[in-house]
């Protein structure tokens, strides 16, 4: 980037650099070329003065200083010239500058000869009694004069592109110093100065910075409790199966044992189930096929599949609401409210109260999961949405949780664009509200 930079801030120099020199020289020529008609136009507007026999002495004169003088009659015949024998010449009534004195009084006109490289300049004025004058000086071309004065702008561009090579140097080193320091002290929270105009790109390599570093310490952290909760089944399934392999273990025992062994697998197909489903959740590539659903008839649907269960926990279980329609994927709807209702039976108390609810307010649907159980304190409730995190470790192991059920409810809330709020007070019970765009 910094060569890209310096590469650029050169190309640019070097266009600047030929255009001047070439805006100069047109510049310059424009000058020379306007002093010398200029010149004319006096020697010419002498020479109309003269009688016909100083004309002739004045020629002479003026020929040694390179100018020369041509008098012609009213027809354009050549009747003088101090340069070449008139008999010679032919008629000049077509010239430009001829033409041009004879209607307007004065003319002028250049011509350039490519054999000799150069120009000749030509500026003619109508006499009093009609005949003209005309002078005319030989100069170098256009062509010729920048060739003259290339060796000279070649050193000054020459000059120019060195200067222009170091500041570029110097100011793209400046430039991308900030960018420098802020790669040497990306996470460090060290202050850099620097432009006004890269703030937002530093505040934005930061933030990702940040989520870099997050994203790999909650991967890590995932992984650990991945682990951690996959070997506590693993390992009462390894215990139970070794007693009843041994023959410590026999009837009634052998019975509990087996009866352990399939709860404990029955713990690890739900955990491999749940983490297979975050990982689905987590790529974002995944295709999300919606549709129009009626959440209220979804809510009714979930507290009968969760009735048993309820009736398990001695939990009662209630819906209530109106009929909204909002427009998402029916299946991670689905698993949406069965963990939420399924999170709100697990923690509850006996003859605790479960209450789905599912209404309008405004252009919103509003999901309400109420339960009357143990409840969340305060410095929990921002974490507990996190995979694996447990505010009573003992009991969610109890209850045959996996620690992602609200982390998949998290997911899922935001992938269907909606906002999820949460209100809980220990020993008062938890409100999990979704607020979804109505349809």
């Amino acid at each position: 980037m910094k060569r890209r930079i310096n590469a650029y801030m050169v190309l640019v120099a070097v266009l600047g650099i030929g255009a001047t020199m070439a805006l100069l020289a047109a510049i310059f020529y424009g000058v020379f070329r306007r002093q010398i008609m200029a010149d004319l136009r006096i020697c010419a507007l002498f020479l109309q003065e003269e009688s016909p026999e100083e004309l002739l002495l004045t020629g002479t004169d003026m020929r040694e200083e390179g100018v020369r003088i041509t008098l012609l009659d009213s027809q354009g015949k050549v009747l003088y010239d101090n340069r070449t024998d008139s008999v010679d010449m032919e008629n000049h009534s077509l010239r430009p500058e001829v033409r041009q004195a004879l209607e307007q009084g004065e003319g002028q006109a250049i011509r350039r000869s490519a054999t000799l490289d150069k120009s000749t300049f030509y500026y003619a004025v109508k006499l009093a009694d009609g005949r003209v004058v005309r002078v005319a000086a030989e100069a170098e071309s256009v062509y010729s004069f920048l060739s003259g004065a290339l060796p000279g702008l070649m050193w000054v561009g020459a000059v120019l592109l060195l200067l222009s090579l170091l500041l570029a140097h110097c100011l793209t080193k400046r430039l991308m110093e900030p960018i420098g320091k802020l790669t040497d002290h990306l996470g460090d929270g060290t202050e850099i100065a620097h432009y006004e105009e890269l703030e937002p790109f530093i505040r934005t390599i930061r933030k990702q910075h940040a989520d870099i570093v997050e994203n790999a310490r909650l991967r890590q952290e995932f992984t650990a409790n991945v682990t951690h909760e996959l070997k506590t089944p693993l390992t009462s399934i390894s215990g139970y199966a070794e007693l009843i392999e041994t023959g410590m273990a026999s009837g009634e025992d052998a019975a509990r044992f087996a009866g352990g062994i399939h709860q404990s697998a029955q713990r690890l197909l739900r955990l491999i189930n749940d983490i297979i489903r975050l990982s689905e959740l987590d790529d974002s590539g995944e295709e999300q096929m919606t549709e129009r659903v009626n959440l209220r008839e979804m809510a009714v649907a979930c507290a009968e599949m969760l009735d048993v269960s309820a009736a398990r926990h001695r939990v009662r279980l209630e819906t209530g609401g109106s009929d909204c329609y909002i427009r998402g994927n029916r299946i991670m709807l689905e698993e949406l409210l069965y963990n939420l209702c399924d999170n709100a039976i697990r923690y509850n108390v006996e003859e605790g109260l479960v209450r789905l609810e599912v209404c309008r307010e405004g252009n919103r649907v509003v999901l309400t999961v109420r339960d009357t159980g143990i409840g969340i304190p305060k410095e929990h409730q921002e974490r507990i949405f996190e995979r694996f995190y447990r505010v009573d470790r003992s009991r969610s192991k109890s209850t045959g949780g996996t620690g992602l059920g609200l982390a998949i409810v998290k997911h899922i809330v935001a992938r269907h664009g909606a906002r999820l709020e949460l209100e809980s007070s220990p020993g008062q019970g938890t409100t999990v509200r979704v607020l979804f765009a109505a349809d």
